[in-house]
């Protein structure tokens, strides 16, 4: 039997049309049950925000329940694995931060790669981080810092929220750009870290912003530079770092994934309710209150991003000789 051209195509668009159908369906229908989001932070910080914020629109836009689900520990990583081991269906999505993007030069053992074994989905937003010092230090920019730093090498103390994490790494990139030599004393988490500058035992720490503010506005620190390109509107007077240190970027980036091998028409989905719950104009005004600045965009312009901060951090981690088992 032969086949004319126009039958065999009717047959094959007729074939393509059945197998899409499935992949249309499960979209059509997700989420059917609650949706959990992983986050590897505690409650109440900057991830485990943004994460609340866009469960909340998701709950709302698609009828179903987005659940917030906090399982810390090794920076991350056991949230990251947890997901990462979840079956790929849409039902366990990860808030990603930069931490993820450190992780994978700072840890040599995992058992994931973040890169190959999660599939972007939406960016979310961008949060600055502060460079803020103590009263005593005798410099109120960031030039005379520079200078007073190289006059006192090894005698100034850097906190952070620990070894690897955001505040060390943007600090190490400071200290890379502008060859100075300051001493890294790492706390468990941002918090203990932010106490132990306004006591006066570290006298510099890179602070996410939304937990700077309140301090830099009392007059309790003193802010040198924002790590962004753009000044924060949160804190208008406060210059960036680049304008003093060329190079210099350095952001917290949200956003969310999921497992590998997770349907296209799932992916597909969550990202343009995601996209439309972030252009919500009370989203919007939510987010700007946090001094962060909305994001979206395609998981294509999501992946373009995580490959890029994925080697940016690489960089730095070697250069601080940086290591967690």
């Amino acid at each position: 039997m032969t086949f004319s051209r126009r039958r065999f195509l009717h047959l094959t668009m007729g074939a393509a049309a059945v197998s899409a159908a499935p992949r249309l369906a499960r979209a059509q229908t997700y989420p059917a049950r609650p949706v959990h989001i992983i986050v590897g932070f505690a409650p109440g910080g900057p991830a485990d925000t943004i994460a609340r914020l866009t469960a909340q629109g998701l709950s709302q836009r698609l009828g179903q329940q987005f659940v917030v689900e906090n399982r810390t520990g090794a920076g991350t990583n056991i949230a990251t694995e947890a997901v990462v081991n979840s079956p790929p269906d849409g039902y366990t999505l990860l808030q990603v931060t930069a931490a993820n993007f450190i992780n994978a030069t700072l840890y040599k053992n995992l058992s994931f790669n973040f890169i190959r074994d999660l599939v972007p989905v939406a960016s979310q937003s961008r949060e600055p981080a502060v460079m803020l010092v103590h009263p005593s230090v005798p410099a109120e920019t960031i030039p005379a810092f520079i200078a007073y730093a190289k006059a006192n090498p090894g005698k100034i103390n850097m906190g952070s929220g620990g070894n690897g994490a955001p505040s060390h790494v943007f600090g190490e990139l400071f200290k890379m750009l502008t060859g100075t030599d300051m001493v890294h004393v790492p706390y468990r988490g941002a918090a203990p870290a932010l106490t132990a500058l306004l006591g006066g035992q570290v006298q510099v720490f890179f602070s996410p912003l939304s937990t700077a503010v309140e301090n830099v506005k009392a007059g309790k620190l003193r802010a040198l530079a924002v790590t962004t390109a753009d000044r924060s509107e949160a804190l208008p007077d406060v210059p960036t770092m680049s304008e003093f240190v060329p190079g210099y970027e350095a952001s917290n980036w949200y956003g969310i994934a999921a497992p590998k091998n997770t349907p296209a028409a799932v992916i597909d989905k969550l990202n343009r309710e995601i996209n439309a719950v972030l252009a919500d104009p009370g989203m919007r005004t939510r987010i700007a209150d946090l001094g962060e600045t909305v994001l979206g965009g395609s998981p294509a312009d999501y992946a373009k991003l995580i490959a890029e901060q994925t080697e940016k951090w690489g960089k730095v981690v070697e250069f601080s000789g940086a290591k967690v088992d």
